[in-house]
């Protein structure tokens, strides 16, 4: 039954449907942050090596950019409520996978199909923001959006971390099953299917050059962040992933002066609203990073919380979040968008100067109101800058359009990673104690705050897992002070790319929510 036709009111079925795809995007974001927490459950069961364990994040990521315009694209011609079914049963399939695997190359493989329906979910699930919601609702169900889409931070680990201790570790990615299985039955129930009246064109050397591109440039990025920026595994393929990206730009202007249709609406690309949203979405999610790298880490191993404990220390970060997201539209309608972002960024800067001064000393409700004014700060720039950059999308190529933003958008994760990583290995390495230990201890200490810590217990020595922390904390807070000038640069692609006012659409009204207001009108009658 159509939900709008039996309510007689077409806006609650939207936003019944928004809760059906927000389901989807919690799955997906289920999996990304319960897999951290069991990679070292992970290495034993499995007999993965160090390699292995890289593989099992990287295989993922490196699939879901490639995969996030083709996505799109395919959204467009076939269905995206179809793309939506497909992606969220092959999510269960593989998840299912995952807990089944008995091998390191097995487990690989099911993270590669999770990949590949992941990429679907996120990019669909902004598709519909755009589809379903006329230019009014719009900022209060991306404030939703944004809410749903950082509530796996805390809940993956506290779930997986509950499951780790006292089940099967398998239990950690079965736990995804019901709930794709859920998103599923509210997608096929509750989403109206909508595609292109138009069937866009496939463009195979557009689709390839720019899969590559992403590919490269995200693979160049995790390897900068495991073995730092200045070896050849890292530069080789960032240069190639960029050159790529530089020619892909060309040939869709050649498509497009022969009269040809492009893989991506280069008129959007044209758009300061969306090309800047785009940019401020990727140095915002940079931002964040820099916290989120470190807290798990600090919270595990200088606080001595197992990854259950971690995940409700994280708990203040999403109220700030949810408080920022929800009433940004509110905000936004009265300030503007540059002036509510820009806000925000300060907002963040803010509580990364106050993180920036822990301390071994350094109590936990000092960490919570920092990490809350955190999320406050990224829920006022998450919001409106998505909804900015969404304006500018048509319903027509909703699905193309998202996967743009997208693919650019979880760019910001391993650049952030790599970028901080290096900030707090470095200043780690120059300050943790390693005077009088034999070679092979000394890399140890080296190589992470865990290593130095098993190394400190091997040899009873309570001062030099003193000196282990107070490194760590140091490295820390650099990080954290590294991270402000990423804040910085935010207010200042603000003020240069964002207008005063949301700029308008044009029609304000989607085909979508015309087809369900018109379902629901023909049913009352």
């Amino acid at each position: 039954m159509n939900l709008a036709a039996a309510t007689g009111r077409p806006g609650a079925a939207r936003w019944w449907a928004l809760g059906a795809v927000m389901l989807s995007v919690l799955a997906v974001g289920l999996d990304a942050t319960v897999l951290s927490v069991a990679l070292p459950t992970l290495a034993s069961a499995l007999h993965a090596s160090e390699t292995d364990l890289q593989w099992f994040s990287s295989g993922y990521l490196l699939v879901l950019a490639a995969a996030m315009l083709p996505a799109g694209l395919l959204g467009d011609r076939i269905g995206r409520k179809r793309v939506m079914v497909g992606s969220l049963l092959l999510f269960a399939l593989a998840s299912a996978g995952c807990a089944v695997s008995r091998t390191p190359g097995e487990f690989i493989a099911a993270r590669v199909a999770l990949g590949c329906a992941g990429a679907p979910l996120i990019v669909m699930a902004i598709s519909a923001l755009t589809v379903l919601f006329t230019e009014k609702e719009r900022p209060r169900a991306v404030g939703v959006w944004a809410a749903v889409n950082f509530l796996a931070l805390p809940i993956g680990p506290i779930l997986g971390g509950f499951l780790l201790t006292h089940a099967w570790w398998g239990w950690v990615f079965l736990m995804n099953v019901p709930v794709a299985l859920l998103g599923l039955l509210a997608v096929v129930f509750l989403v109206p299917e909508s595609r292109s009246e138009e069937t866009p064109g496939l463009d195979p050397v557009g689709i390839g050059v720019s899969a590559a591109g992403l590919v490269g440039l995200t693979y160049g990025l995790i390897q900068a962040g495991e073995y730092g920026w200045g070896t050849v595994n890292a530069i080789a393929p960032m240069v190639l992933g960029i050159a790529l990206l530089a020619a892909f730009f060309p040939w869709e202007r050649s498509l497009e002066r022969r009269g040809r249709q492009t893989l991506v609406d280069l008129e959007l690309l044209r758009s300061r609203a969306f090309s800047g949203g785009v940019v401020i979405l990727a140095v915002a999610s940079v931002a964040m990073v820099g916290a989120l790298f470190t807290l798990p880490q600090y919270f595990q191993g200088i606080v001595g919380t197992d990854p259950m404990g971690s995940g409700i220390r994280l708990l203040p970060m999403i109220g700030g979040l949810i408080l920022g997201a929800l009433p940004s539209d509110r905000i936004t309608a009265r300030f503007g968008p540059r002036v509510t972002i820009s806000g925000g960024f300060a907002v963040i800067g803010a509580a990364l100067l106050l993180g920036s001064t822990t301390s071994l000393g350094t109590g936990s409700g000092f960490t919570a109101v920092w990490v809350a004014i955190f999320g406050l700060g990224i829920g006022l720039v998450f919001a409106p800058t998505a909804t900015t950059a969404l304006s500018q999308i048509s319903a027509e190529r909703s699905g193309v359009g998202s996967g743009a933003l997208q693919a650019l958008n979880k760019l910001g994760g391993p650049l952030g990673a790599a970028v901080f990583g290096s900030v707090l290995s470095t200043v780690y390495v120059a300050q943790v104690p390693l005077a009088g230990l034999p070679a092979t201890l000394a890399a140890a200490m080296r190589s992470s705050l865990v290593g130095g810590l098993a190394v400190a217990r091997g040899l009873g020595s309570a001062p030099l897992a003193q000196g282990v922390r107070i490194a760590f904390v140091h490295g820390m807070d650099a990080a954290l002070l590294a991270s402000i000038g990423f804040a910085a640069l935010g207010i200042v692609l603000t003020v240069v790319l964002m207008p005063s006012r949301l700029p308008r659409t044009s029609p304000t009204t989607s085909p979508m929510t015309a087809t369900i207001g018109a379902a629901a009108s023909e049913r009352a009658q």
